[in-house]
C-alpha cells in the first residue's frame, strides 16, 4: 500500500501566513461573510452583450415547467413535437402529457434495471458494473434515443389526456421507494438465476407490482382518448377516440429514428471525431434502439444547429448548467463572473480534461429557439427555451453567451438532411462501446 504523505505543523504556518499576508484574501473574508461565492465573483460587464435580441428567433409557445422533478429531456423533447402540433392545429397554447411519457419511462427503466441484473448475474455483486445499475437504480434523467424508444412503442398524448399529479411534478420520494422495491427484486432474481428459478416468471410478477404503484403515483395511462381544442380564431374542434399512437401520427408525425442523429461533441481522447459511440446497460425501452451519439469538432456542431434554425426548426440539445449560471436573469454566461480573479487561483479546465476529470458533464436538456450572428455567421449568443417555469430570464426564456456555449454544450438532435453523406455513413457505423460510468452516460435532467 502507498505511504501517503502528510502535512506538517510547519506547513500549516506556512499556509497561514500567506492568508494573512494577502490583501485579496482579507478582502474577500470580509466580503464572504455576507456573500455567496458566485455573488462576490459576478461581473456586471459581461451584461452589456447579454441583451434578448436575436438576428434568428423562431416564434415558440409558452415554456414549461418540470417542477421538482428531473424530466428535463421529456419536456424538452415534447416542446419540439408540441410545436408541429400547434401548427397544425392553429394554436397558440398547448402542451403534451410530460406525465404519459414519464410514466411508461420509469416502467420500461424498471423492466431495464432487472434485466440488466439477469443479465449480470453471474457476477459478484460488488463487481463495478453490478454496483453502477444498483447505484444509479431508476431515475428521472434520460437521453434523446431513450424518449423516441417511448414515442415510438407508446405515442404521445395531449396534457389533458393525463394531467400532472403530485408525484410526476414532486418525484424524490417516490423515486426512493421504488429503487428500495428494485434493489430488493434484484436481491431476488440474482438468487433466483443462482438456484435455477424461472426468473423471467418472477420478474414479471415483479413488474405487475411496479406498473400498480406507478399507476398509484401517476395515474392510469390511457389507451383511448378524446382530443377537445379552441384554435386562434376561438373555433372549436373535438376528435374522439384517438389512441395515443393515432394521436402521433396525425398531429405530430416526425419520423425521429430515421430523420434525426444525436451529435455530441467530448474533445477527449478515448473518443476521435467522426466516430459513433453507444453506452453499455444505458436504456429503458429494452428492445428498443441503444443510446446513440456523433462525435463532431464543435464548429461542425454549431454549424449543423445555426442551419436548422436558420430553416424555421428548434434544436433539442444538453449541456452543463451548474457551471456560471445566473438563474434570476435567465443567463449562462462566463463573462459574467470572474473566479479567478476573485480568489486568485485557477478553477476551469478545459472541456476535454472537464469530461475525464468529471468537473463537467451533461445534466439538462433544453431546446434552442435563437440566436444572433455576426456578419462572419458565427454565433455571439443563443436564446433557449428552458422548463423551469416563466419566474426566470425572458418568460422563461434563457440567454446561453458564445463562449458558455462551446464550453460547455455537449448534444445536440439534428435533422439528418443536414449532414454530409460522408457524415451519414460515420454516424451510423457500427458504434464504440463505452463503459456504463463513462460521463457521456450522464442523463439530463
Amino acid at each position: 500500500m502507498n505511504q501517503f504523505q502528510g502535512l506538517t505543523a510547519d506547513d500549516l504556518s506556512g499556509f497561514e501566513e500567506k492568508y494573512a499576508g494577502s490583501a485579496l484574501c482579507r478582502a474577500m473574508t470580509n466580503a464572504l461573510y455576507k456573500h455567496s461565492v458566485k455573488d462576490a465573483a459576478f461581473c456586471h460587464a459581461g451584461l452589456a452583450s447579454s441583451q434578448y435580441a436575436f438576428s434568428i428567433d423562431i416564434p415558440t409557445l409558452p415554456v414549461t415547467n418540470q417542477k421538482a422533478s428531473g424530466r428535463c429531456w421529456i419536456f424538452s423533447a415534447l416542446n419540439v413535437l408540441r410545436e408541429v402540433t400547434a401548427k397544425k392545429c392553429n394554436l397558440d397554447k398547448f402542451e403534451l402529457s410530460q406525465n404519459y411519457t414519464a410514466f411508461w419511462d420509469k416502467f420500461e427503466k424498471a423492466n431495464y434495471m432487472l434485466e440488466s441484473i439477469i443479465d449480470l448475474a453471474d457476477r459478484s455483486v460488488d463487481d463495478r458494473t453490478v454496483c453502477h445499475i444498483l447505484s444509479e437504480g431508476v431515475g428521472d434523467g434520460g437521453q434523446w434515443d431513450m424518449f423516441v424508444n417511448l414515442v415510438e412503442k407508446y405515442g404521445v398524448v395531449p396534457k389533458s389526456a393525463m394531467e400532472e399529479t403530485y408525484q410526476s411534478s414532486n418525484t424524490r420520494d417516490m423515486n426512493a421507494l421504488l429503487n428500495s422495491r428494485l434493489r430488493l427484486c434484484a436481491e431476488k432474481l440474482r438468487e433466483t438465476v443462482r438456484s435455477g428459478g424461472d426468473v423471467q416468471g418472477e420478474k414479471k410478477a415483479m413488474m405487475s407490482e411496479i406498473y400498480s404503484f406507478l399507476c398509484m403515483c401517476f395515474g392510469n395511462p390511457p389507451k383511448k382518448f378524446d382530443f377537445e381544442y379552441v384554435d386562434k380564431d376561438k373555433k372549436y374542434h373535438v376528435v374522439r377516440d384517438l389512441t395515443p399512437k393515432s394521436f402521433y401520427e396525425e398531429y405530430v408525425g416526425l419520423k425521429l429514428r430515421e430523420d434525426y442523429v444525436s451529435i455530441i461533441n467530448s474533445p477527449t481522447e478515448d473518443k476521435p471525431f467522426g466516430k459513433s459511440y453507444t453506452v453499455d446497460y444505458l436504456g429503458n425501452v429494452a428492445e428498443g434502439a441503444p443510446v446513440r451519439y456523433y462525435n463532431l469538432p464543435m464548429d461542425t456542431l454549431k454549424s449543423l444547429i445555426i442551419r436548422q434554425l436558420s430553416d424555421g426548426e428548434v434544436v433539442w440539445f444538453g449541456s452543463d448548467v451548474g457551471k456560471y449560471g445566473e438563474r434570476d436573469r435567465g443567463l449562462w454566461c462566463t463573462e459574467c463572473y470572474d473566479f479567478e480573479g476573485t480568489y486568485g487561483m485557477q478553477f476551469d479546465m478545459e472541456k476535454g480534461a472537464g469530461l475525464d476529470y468529471r468537473e463537467s458533464a451533461m445534466n439538462h436538456a433544453m431546446v434552442i429557439t435563437g440566436v444572433d450572428l455576426d456578419e462572419e455567421g458565427n454565433a455571439r449568443k443563443w436564446k433557449i427555451q428552458n422548463s423551469w417555469s416563466d419566474e426566470h430570464g425572458e418568460k422563461g426564456y434563457y440567454l446561453m453567451s458564445a463562449d458558455w456555449f462551446d464550453r460547455y454544450v455537449y448534444q445536440a438532435v439534428i435533422n439528418k438532411k443536414y449532414l454530409t453523406k460522408e457524415q451519414l455513413e460515420e454516424a451510423a457505423g457500427e458504434p464504440v462501446h463505452l463503459n456504463p460510468w463513462d460521463p457521456m452516460g450522464t442523463l439530463a435532467q
